[in-house]
């Protein structure tokens, strides 16, 4: 694990601590070395000891939502560089915007996106849904911590008491309400969704510590680092990644993606036929997550899902989806 995820784990100790928590027990239970930790050392942590470390910082405070409140009061520091990129952006826009192009630096559970629309600007976290199977304490305890980050921290930056207008995710009714307090959300809608809506004007709001020339050292540095990890990640993750991210923007053909990692259409598909995959099998499985995504949500009917998703006609989606699935739109949704 890179020295920059490493720093959200000694944030988690930290916090811990806090809890009263025995950081040494915590990482004995684990599977990790708490001496090597303490000093800094060199360590190799798995995705699945990063899990069992949210699962038994939750388990040993009794605290279901020890993620929501690390992400309360946690600091940029603890995001290293991107937290300075954040830090010396010039709008809040542009803040959110390098938080979600860099994200992957910290976790590959979920990308985070951002859209704008009928006078608001979003932010979605957007799983992937293996991964978030596979490491559910990890999932669901960074995913609290990101939405709590990107509330609080964001007041600082703009001097501002931000109130999102919209709050949207997928948990218990029963355990809303401290959500509702953490998020200053009256009223949290509940759908298959992780998303803060903000008033469109707070796009714009200028960071009071914007430092434009630093900001873009600080870039440069950070995509170097970001390449360095895409060097050591199959390209196919780095693509379904970067797809995942932008599902919003729509999904670019393959020379589109191929101007977007730098290379040619061709050289792209033969890489990513020496990893097992095609693009079309990369793109038809966002597609795929998505039209289930917005199905199973209840708030489009199949014609506008089937547009969302790019389709020109309905019956190419109808078709498209039953290769997916098996089934038709409309049998998924009555089956």
């Amino acid at each position: 694990m890179k020295e920059y995820q490493l720093q959200f784990v000694y944030s988690l100790l930290a916090y811990a601590v806090q809890k009263d928590i025995s950081p040494e027990r915590l990482c004995k239970l684990s599977g990790l070395d708490w001496e090597v930790i303490r000093r800094r050392g060199k360590v190799a942590i798995t995705s699945k000891q990063v899990n069992d470390l949210w699962m038994n910082a939750s388990h040993l405070s009794n605290h279901p939502l020890f993620g929501l409140h690390l992400g309360e009061s946690m600091q940029l520091a603890a995001l290293g560089i991107v937290g300075q990129i954040v830090q010396n952006s010039r709008t809040m826009g542009e803040a959110l915007t390098h938080a979600a192009e860099f994200l992957h630096l910290v976790t590959d559970l979920f990308a985070m996106g951002i859209s704008q629309g009928n006078e608001q600007f979003m932010v979605r976290f957007i799983p992937d849904t293996d991964k978030a199977q596979d490491y559910p304490f990890g999932f669901r305890h960074l995913i609290d911590l990101s939405l709590a980050f990107v509330m609080h921290e964001l007041d600082g930056l703009v001097l501002a008491r931000l109130k999102p207008q919209r709050v949207v995710l997928p948990y218990p009714t029963a355990e809303l309400a401290e959500y509702e307090r953490v998020l200053r959300c009256q009223l949290i809608e509940k759908a298959d969704q992780y998303v803060l809506a903000f008033d469109d004007r707070y796009q714009n709001e200028p960071i009071l510590t914007a430092n434009y020339e630093l900001q873009s050292v600080l870039l440069q540095q950070a995509s170097a680092m970001s390449e360095t990890l895409a060097d050591r990640q199959p390209l196919k993750e780095r693509i379904y990644t970067y797809l995942l991210a932008n599902a919003y923007l729509g999904i670019p053909t393959l020379e589109g993606i191929a101007a977007n990692f730098n290379t040619s259409a061709r050289s792209l598909q033969r890489k990513l036929q020496e990893e097992g995959v095609t693009y079309q099998q990369l793109a038809d499985s966002i597609r795929k997550s998505l039209a289930v995504h917005y199905l199973e949500s209840g708030k489009y009917l199949i014609k506008e899902v089937s547009y969302i998703l790019g389709y020109s006609e309905l019956s190419a989606f109808t078709r498209a989806f039953k290769r997916w699935t098996g089934t038709t739109p409309v049998s998924y949704l009555h089956g």
